[in-house]
């Protein structure tokens, strides 16, 4: 495969994942250089000549959210200002996605205000996976490619798991139509924890909508933060007469004590992308299994160089 002109670069926060993404491309990936001043500045110097280029930047914006935030924006800057032709910035996990709508009065909408500084930056198109909030594609007033880590587990649980016992759950009123999609694909019942949060980080849960008796559910997540939501769903699945319990979810962010609680939870394993990278208690950890969304990924870099369709790659 030889793509003319095609320039892909990698932050420091998911150079693993930029490099599948090369190997699938057969691309080299980009030379650029990170340093910091004694006060904490970022300096990005890229190595090597991107006139004209069609550039795509690998950065999820994960812990510490504010630097790779910054570290993207400078990489950005630093193409556009080289006479890169187009950049894309290629973010598999989008931080500040919560923080979509105002929820109180006097609170900002940190995902509109995060999406003005990646294009003011002179990013000229957006590809992401997996948003919290679906509508953080219109923050954008430039084209966004919203993928869906679905067909990658999609092909595991067929692989992995008997269709007559399973039931996909979702762990929130929030997050059915995610989960109705994977029972849609499956052809198999689905379940709805009915969660009440008390405070931000804090899920008590209240009730299960839907028979889970000897059943083998599985819990479908766009990200696991502090992993509480999905311990207790779990616990609660189990109560009622659940065989066992699963979770899936796109963005392992595993904040806080996540993986305490997700080793002394239940859960018979939690599955993850590699959108972010796992902190090293967390490969640690046999529970958790990683599956690889850089083909995908991949994919739609190169439809998007050709300027082919990618629609195929939404389902």
């Amino acid at each position: 495969m030889f793509l003319n002109h095609l320039k892909i670069f990698s932050g420091s926060a998911n150079i693993e994942l930029a490099t599948k993404i090369c190997k699938y491309l057969a691309t080299p990936l980009g030379h650029s250089t990170l340093r910091r001043f004694s006060d904490g500045e970022l300096f990005v110097e890229i190595e090597e000549n991107v006139r004209g280029a069609d550039v795509f930047v690998v950065q999820p914006t994960c812990t510490p959210v504010n630097e790779n935030l910054m570290e993207l924006l400078i990489m950005i800057d630093a193409l556009r200002r080289a006479s890169a032709r187009r950049i894309t910035a290629v973010i598999p996990y989008y931080g500040y996605a919560r923080q979509d709508r105002k929820t109180a009065p006097r609170t900002p909408i940190s995902a509109k205000l995060v999406a003005n500084l990646i294009v003011v930056a002179g990013a000229r198109r957006v590809l992401t996976m997996d948003l919290h909030a679906g509508q953080i594609q219109g923050f954008f007033d430039i084209p966004v490619d919203h993928l869906y880590a679905m067909p990658v587990f999609i092909q595991y649980i067929k692989d992995n798991f008997y269709k007559e016992e399973l039931l996909v759950v979702s762990p929130d009123a929030g997050g059915v139509e995610r989960a109705r999609e994977y029972a849609k694909r499956l052809n198999v019942g689905m379940a709805i924890v009915d969660k009440r949060r008390p405070r931000p980080n804090e899920s008590e849960v209240m009730n299960i909508i839907g028979d889970v008796k000897d059943k083998v559910a599985l819990i479908i997540d766009d990200m696991v933060d502090t992993a509480g939501t999905i311990c207790k769903a779990a616990e609660a699945l189990l109560d009622r007469g659940a065989k066992e319990v699963y979770a899936i979810a796109t963005h392992p962010v595993l904040s806080g004590n996540a993986i305490e609680k997700i080793a002394s939870s239940p859960l018979k394993a939690l599955i993850v992308s590699d959108t972010i990278p796992l902190r090293e208690e967390a490969k640690k950890l046999e529970k958790i299994k990683v599956l690889s969304v850089a083909n995908l990924l991949g994919e739609a870099i190169r439809r998007i160089h050709t300027d082919d369709s990618i629609s195929s790659l939404f389902i």
